[in-house]
C-alpha cells in the first residue's frame, strides 16, 4: 500500500504547492490592495507570536532545538491547509490577501530572518 500512497501524496502535494506558488505570482502584484497594514501585519505579528512561545518554551525548559521549533510553528502561517480550505469554503473570500500575506510576505521573511533569529534567541537561553 505504500508504494501507491507515498508515491501519490507525494506527487499531489507538489503540484498542489506549485499551483499555489503560480498563483501568488500571478497576484503579487496585487500587493499594493493588501494595504499597509495588513503588510504590517505579516510582517510584525510573526515576531510577536515567536517571542511568545520562547518566553513560554523557556519557561518550560525546552531545550535548544524545541524553542527553535516552538517558535518557527507559532511564526508560521498555516501555508498549505488553511489557503486551500478559505479559497473553496469562502469564494468570495480574496485570495490576494490571504495568499499574500502567508506566502508572500510572512514565508520569505520567516525563511531569511525568523528561523535563524529563533535559533540564536533559543541558543542565547540556553535550556
Amino acid at each position: 500500500m505504500a508504494p501507491f500512497v507515498n508515491g501519490v501524496f507525494k506527487g499531489f502535494l507538489a503540484f498542489f504547492l506549485l499551483e499555489m506558488g503560480l498563483l501568488v505570482a500571478r497576484q503579487l502584484r496585487e500587493v499594493r490592495d493588501v494595504g499597509p497594514f495588513l503588510i504590517a501585519f505579516g510582517a510584525i505579528v510573526p515576531f510577536v507570536n515567536a517571542a511568545a512561545a520562547l518566553a513560554i518554551g523557556w519557561a518550560l525548559g525546552l531545550t535548544v532545538g524545541d524553542l527553535t521549533l516552538l517558535a518557527v510553528l507559532a511564526s508560521s502561517g498555516s501555508y498549505i491547509v488553511v489557503p486551500a480550505v478559505v479559497r473553496y469554503a469562502i469564494p468570495e473570500a480574496r485570495p490576494s490577501r490571504y495568499f499574500t500575506l502567508a506566502l508572500g510576505i510572512t514565508f520569505p521573511i520567516n525563511i531569511a530572518i525568523g528561523i535563524p533569529l529563533y535559533y540564536a534567541i533559543a541558543s542565547a537561553l540556553g535550556t
